[in-house]
Parts: structure tokens; sequence; C-alpha cells
């Protein structure tokens, strides 16, 4: 049992990717105080662990009935995506409407950067593979483990202080915003497949 739970976590790991939540997670909330950062880490972890749980239990039948392929799934994550990078790479000065960073823990933290296209595909493999108790098994304790990593972010942004961690804001938006662009390629590439005679 321990085994199958450890071969289930790896593969969650390293699509849930904590390293690179957490410089987005540092990125977006720099500016709000611990308890803001707490609501957020709660809102991202509860929003992950319930998509997550929802897909596995539900998935597959409503892809079928709703007649969403996971390409679709992909490219509306990676829109998504851009819209926030982009946001992020406009000076303050110059940014519209409400901030971003007050209501990230749902979108895009919770998902899709916990919870996306790639974490959710592999708990589709997993779960033909190593069974429901298992895959939920792994998938709570990665999402712990992500939840345990971004709460390290204050330390964090005690160590690079406010100039790194504007430098890493702009950095993490560019990258961003070419996950995104990954992300439409890979789901297009899929749905041109898909739909070839």
């Amino acid at each position: 049992m321990l085994r199958a739970i450890f071969l289930a976590f790896v593969p969650i790991f390293v699509a849930m990717d904590a390293v690179g939540v957490l410089s987005v997670f540092i990125a977006l909330t720099r500016r709000l105080g611990k308890a803001e950062r707490r609501k957020i880490i709660l809102e991202s972890m509860v929003t992950s662990l319930g998509l997550c749980v929802g897909f596995i239990l539900l998935g597959r039948a409503l892809f079928a009935w709703l007649g969403i392929m996971s390409g679709d799934f992909m490219v509306a994550g990676g829109i998504i995506l851009f819209i926030l990078a982009m946001n992020g790479l406009i000076p303050h000065e110059k940014r519209q409407g409400m901030p971003v960073a007050k209501y990230s823990g749902v979108v895009p933290i919770g998902t899709p950067l916990i919870a996306g296209p790639a974490v959710l595909t592999t708990l589709l493999i997993l779960m033909e593979h190593s069974g429901l108790p298992v895959v939920l098994i792994a998938v709570a304790l990665n999402i712990a483990l992500v939840g345990v990593v971004l709460a390290l972010s204050d330390w964090i942004l005690l160590l690079i202080g406010e100039v790194g961690a504007e430098v890493l804001s702009g950095i993490v938006n560019l990258f961003l915003a070419a996950m995104a662009v990954m992300m439409i390629r890979k789901g297009m590439k899929e749905l041109v497949l898909l739909l070839r005679p």
C-alpha cells in the first residue's frame, strides 16, 4: 500500500510543481498581509483538492457528457493564465479593476496552477493503474505539501526583500505567459490531432 501511494505521489508531485506555484504565489501576494496570504493558501488548497477529488470521481463522465476534451481544458486554462500574466506585467498605475492578488486563491493558484490540466490528466491515468483510495491519498498528500511550501513564503519574502520580490514578479509573469502559450499550443495540437480524419 505504501509503495503504491509513493508511486502515485511522485507523478502528481512533478505535475503540481510546488516550487513553480510558490514563485507565482509570492509574485501575486507579496503586497498582502499575513492573514490575507493565509486565507489565499487555504482557498487554493480547498479549491485544488475539491477539483481533484471531483475530477477523480466524475471527470471522465462529466467531460463526455459536456463534450469537453482535454485539449479544450488546456486551451481554456492557458487563456486564463495568459490574461493574468499580462495583468502582472502592466505597471501598477496603468492597471484597471480589482487587484488580482486578493482573489487568486481559486484562480490562478487553486486552478490551473495547483490543479491544472497536467495534474488532472495524471489523475485519470493513475486511476486506471492504482485505484481510487491510493490516488485520493496521493493527491491529498501533494496538496498538503504545496500548502506547507506556500506557508514558507513569509520567510522567503523576508529573505529576498522588496526589490527581489519585484524582480521575481516580472520574471515569474514572463514565465507564466510562456506557460500559458505552451498550454494553448499543446491543447490546440491535441484538438487538431483529434479532428483529423
